[in-house]
């Protein structure tokens, strides 16, 4: 996991490092800064890729100069025909690619890739620059419009202003660069890239308009129960295959629930000759998973480590956990607890730099909550909706607990080729009508596809994260939100915060106050709380979690 910052103008060279180095931790091995005819690169490297210095960016061709934060996967059957066409390449890494990319595809080139990526490119031959992001947005990126006292010269400011040109915009992997640097920050939307001053959608990955997989006389993937299962089952274990490749060591976050232990399962059968690092964290009264993260952890052999944490760990990682996320969302910040402080031990106490999790299954198959869809149109608009904004929530969530720890984290249900085949099955198929969630997903994984996991599970009901590190975390932040304001305090306040995602509980409050700290006016960037949809009846709650659903029943044993 790396950090990248590119500006279209030329910055204060010394305020442009003070404003990078706030994502050091990204990519603690290493740091470059390169000027441009008419801008800044800089990159913070984490080597995951080409250990050696040789796949240090920024990368550069001529003139021309890219930096990004990514994996490309596939890519050296990529550079193997970019070079019998006659480039030459000086390094292992993957994202030495992607200039010749450029040169050959121009933009057609992003929607080519099999990646997770924020890059930014500088063309020299029109003194232009070209940003980019995968389609789901699992590798962060942010912008915004420099303020003109950090720009070095006042003519070159001047000249931004013409048409077509790019008006000073700065490109950062997170907000935290940016803060102060510009008046507003935007996430750079997923799936789409930014050249001469407009944004461009190049894949609409939670649309299914244009996906392969879509028989157009149908509206959707045609195929029956039993090629849906083997199709999940196959495309799953080849996103895990692609994702461990790696030149640094890896890890496992193994939960004990179905996504991450199924992840950790087939990348042991995937590495039979070693055990596969795994580790878990929980409360030391009330973990819900830890008992079922060992017993997955027993059942594909792994070497296992259990972290635990207490109240006082989680009070006191409150106000660094919402600085490194720049969020105030309620969910997020829960769930992001046990995880930054999981993988905070993992990297003091190991040598993993890069870690595999279960992210994104969810939004694909369903949460508790979309046990309550009225219909398989409307379970397939919120599971749209949940994947185009995955980048504000869980995708963040594991973005930044994992990189402020100077580690990686990749995502295989998050593997394109995976998210597009599921966006394309039937949603009467994907419907909870089998008294399960995510019935299609345990199915493939069932034992006549191979022996994964034990049968208690394969067919477990699902904790929500937040609550399955223990259900008194959530209690202890509550409680102590509480010790903060009086109910009439805290009713003056939310008010404070009407214009845009307003407070409604002591908990919320606490946060929305810590965020504003860091991050003063910028509430914008997240569009608002991660909710079960509240139109749909039994859904109709105050608190995002699952806990308060009527279906939540035996989740939390």
């Amino acid at each position: 996991m790396c950090s990248i910052m590119g500006s279209t103008v030329k910055i204060d060279m010394a305020a442009y490092c003070r404003f990078f180095e706030k994502t050091k931790s990204r990519g603690p091995d290493m740091t470059r800064v390169r000027e441009t005819r008419s801008g800044i690169m800089g990159f913070h490297r984490l080597a995951i890729m080409d250990l050696d210095e040789t796949g240090m960016q920024p990368f550069v061709s001529g003139e021309d100069v890219c930096v990004c934060n990514g994996e490309l996967y596939g890519f050296r059957e990529v550079r193997k025909y970019l070079a019998s066409i006659g480039y030459k390449f000086v390094s292992d890494s993957d994202c030495e690619i992607i200039l010749p990319l450029w040169r050959e595809y121009g933009t057609k080139m992003f929607g080519m890739l099999d990646a997770e990526f924020a890059m930014i490119i500088y063309d020299a031959e029109k003194d232009r620059y070209i940003a980019a992001r995968d389609p789901i947005g699992i590798r962060p990126l942010y912008y915004g419009y420099v303020k003109q006292e950090y720009i070095d010269d006042a003519a070159a400011y001047g000249l931004t202003k013409g048409a077509g040109r790019d008006r000073g915009i700065v490109f950062a992997s997170e907000p935290k660069n940016l803060a102060g640097l510009v008046k507003e920050i935007f996430p750079f939307p997923p799936g789409c890239y930014y050249m001469d001053g407009e944004f461009v959608c190049y894949d609409d990955i939670s649309s299914l308009s244009g996906n392969k997989y879509v028989d157009p006389a149908r509206g959707c993937c045609g195929d029956d129960l039993e090629t849906i299962y083997r199709g999940i089952h196959d495309r799953l274990i080849a996103g895990v295959r692609k994702r461990l490749d790696a030149d640094a060591p890896v890890g496992f976050l193994l939960s004990g629930g179905l996504d991450s232990s199924l992840v950790c399962s087939i990348a042991q059968q995937l590495m039979p000759d070693k055990s596969i690092k795994t580790f878990a964290v929980g409360m030391d009264k009330d973990a819900i998973d830890l008992k079922y993260a060992r017993e997955v952890a027993d059942f594909i052999g792994s070497d296992h480590t259990e972290i635990i944490i207490t109240r006082d760990d989680v009070i006191d990682a409150i106000d660094e956990v919402i600085k490194l996320l720049a969020t105030y969302d309620i969910t997020t910040i829960r769930a992001s607890m046990g995880m930054y402080l999981m993988c905070r031990s993992i990297s003091r106490m190991s040598d993993i730099k890069v870690l595999l999790t279960g992210e994104i299954s969810d939004e694909l198959f369903g949460y508790k909550y979309t046990d309550f869809a009225p219909g398989a149109e409307a379970f397939q608009q919120e599971a749209s909706k949940r994947i185009h904004e995955l980048h504000m929530y869980d995708v963040l969530r594991a973005d930044r607990c994992i990189s402020v720890n100077g580690i990686e984290g990749r995502v295989p249900f998050g593997d394109l080729d995976f998210v597009r085949y599921v966006m394309a099955i039937d949603p009467e198929k994907k419907l909870n009508k089998y008294g399960k969630g995510k019935y299609l997903l345990r199915k493939a994984f069932d034992h006549e596809f191979g022996d994964y996991l034990p049968d208690d599970i394969l067919w477990r009901e699902k904790a929500a994260f937040s609550d399955a590190v223990g259900h008194s975390m959530v209690d202890d932040i509550k409680e102590y939100a509480d010790t903060l304001y009086t109910d009439t305090e805290a009713r003056f306040l939310y008010k404070k915060y009407s214009y845009h995602a307003e407070p409604f509980t002591r908990e919320s409050l606490m946060y929305r106050e810590i965020f504003e700290k860091y991050y003063g006016g910028q509430a914008g960037m997240i569009t608002g709380f991660w909710m079960p949809n509240k139109s749909w009846k039994g859904c109709d709650v105050n608190d995002p979690s699952a806990r308060v659903l009527s279906n939540y029943g035996a989740s939390g044993m």
